[in-house]
């Protein structure tokens, strides 16, 4: 039963501060754009061009 002189309190203490850190958050704007992410992690990158050693060599034929 003296366990719990110890355990409420470290209890309370710790959801006020994930209370707290909560409310912080929310003043901070960090819940603002929601859907933003989602979308950007869906939407194709741009394709990286290509170095100069990897294009493929252009050989001029000779007409003929």
């Amino acid at each position: 039963m003296n366990i719990l002189v110890m355990l409420v309190p470290a209890a309370l203490s710790l959801g006020l501060l994930g209370l707290l850190a909560f409310f912080w958050c929310v003043r901070s704007d960090q819940f603002d754009d929601l859907e933003g992410a989602a979308r950007r992690i869906l939407a194709d990158d741009k394709p990286a061009a290509p170095a100069e050693d990897e294009q493929p060599e252009q050989r001029s034929h000779p007409s003929a």
